[in-house]
């Protein structure tokens, strides 16, 4: 007897979702484990500080994941303007009491552990678009409400992380509700139109900042200055030049002894090269293709345009800010601090990402449109119990005018 068949956002793709997931996960694990230990136990005499926090956050995130997962994500449609209110005062709360480092004042003190609100921005910001968009679909508001609230909601979130300053973050952000409007079936020219807007505002930030400046011109030339704004990229890249296609090692990395800046951070996947190679690399990069397609699989069969949207937005947004932090690392675009979401430590960044795929994964289980195939032999059974219940006995039943009539003429 052949299985029930399952279609697109079924349990395949929830499945590679998880799998890709905690394959992620793990290796970041181990990544971090291997990056920070010679750090951690110079500054805290604790070799495994930092592994330890992790798998803090890894519990915490997959509690999170869970709970998400159990409510239909149909719930969280009206707490849309609710979370993007929450994360607007968080980040108007990191200009007025947050922590500065590396030249940004991103995060909040909280005494035990520190939290970076915009992580949760993007969040707020990609369940917004999707019920903008699902409103417009329904013709519930007009297009220029839509275009108003949408201008006036990404304006806020972009002004308050940019004045943090992360134009990291600020470009995912954008990034992120681009794709979830090309999801909507925003005209490509109107798509294409606010990308060169936006390319023009990016560049004008970079050109009005100085150190942004020097970022972009080390992203040229690094080793225009290897000691100043290139080393860091220069250093990176060494890790990788070093790891060849096997690596040299786990935990037998160079470029951890203090070498290269953030290794156990936005930098991990420059350890990862070096200590596993291309292959390692490249596991790490099939792993996200493998997220991408399961995510996009779980969006196309929602069965209604906000969990289309809201799937296939947060699961852009994940996927784009991993390409963006690999990019950063090899030297493919500027450096931007963007963490490699499952992967880098980080707290903030690990249960923002869990909760994501936590709602993901509620799209698949309430919000696909396939139904479960029932196989043939419990479809005759279910069909004999139908017709014995409206005739009120188990006799032979014969169907149709004609099989009727027959029956008539052979009784006669």
């Amino acid at each position: 007897m052949k299985g029930p068949r399952t279609l697109s956002g079924g349990p395949i793709a929830r499945y590679l979702l998880l799998g890709s997931t905690v394959f992620l996960t793990i290796a970041g694990l181990v990544m971090i484990s291997s990056a920070a230990f010679v750090s951690d136990f110079v500054r805290t005499g604790d070799s495994t500080y930092h592994l330890k926090r992790q798998i803090m956050w890894i519990c915490l995130g997959v509690i999170i994941l869970v709970a998400v997962k159990q409510f239909d994500y149909h719930r969280y449609k009206n707490m849309s303007w609710t979370v993007y209110g929450v994360s607007i005062v968080g980040l108007i709360l990191v200009l007025v009491i947050g922590v500065g480092k590396w030249g940004a004042q991103r995060w909040i003190d909280l005494g035990f552990f520190t939290i970076q609100p915009s992580e949760y921005a993007k969040f707020g910001c990609v369940m917004v678009v999707a019920l903008l968009l699902s409103q417009l679909d329904a013709r519930a508001i007009s297009g220029k409400e839509f275009w108003g609230r949408l201008g006036l909601a990404l304006g806020a979130v972009t002004a308050l992380v940019m004045a943090q300053p992360d134009m990291g973050t600020t470009m995912s952000i954008l990034i992120a509700a681009f794709m979830v409007l090309i999801l909507g079936g925003v005209s490509w020219g109107l798509v294409g139109g606010l990308s060169i807007v936006g390319f023009g505002a990016v560049g004008a930030a970079i050109l009005i900042a100085p150190y942004r400046a020097a970022r972009f011109f080390a992203f040229l030339d690094p080793w225009a200055d290897p000691q100043g704004s290139g080393y860091q990229t220069i250093q990176a890249l060494l890790a990788f030049g070093s790891g060849g296609l096997d690596g040299v090692g786990v935990a037998m990395s160079r470029q951890k002894f203090f070498y290269l800046p953030a290794a156990h951070t936005d930098f991990i996947f420059a350890i990862i090269g070096e200590e596993l190679g291309l292959v390692g690399t490249l596991s790490i990069v099939v792993a996200f293709i493998v997220f991408a397609y399961a995510g996009i699989r779980i969006a196309m069969g929602a069965k209604d345009t906000y969990g289309r949207l809201l799937a296939g937005g947060l699961t852009a947004m994940i996927v784009t800010q991993a390409l963006m932090n690999m990019a950063a690392v090899t030297n493919l675009m500027p450096v931007t601090g963007i963490p490699l979401p499952l992967v880098s430590f980080g707290g903030s960044s690990l249960t923002f990402t869990m909760l994501c795929i936590g709602i993901i994964l509620s799209v698949s289980t309430y919000g696909t449109r396939g139904v479960r195939a029932v196989p043939s032999t419990q479809l005759k059974e279910q069909t004999r119990a139908r017709n014995d219940e409206r005739r009120g006995d188990s006799r032979a039943h014969l169907s149709g005018a004609r099989g009727g009539r027959k029956a008539a003429r052979r009784r006669a």
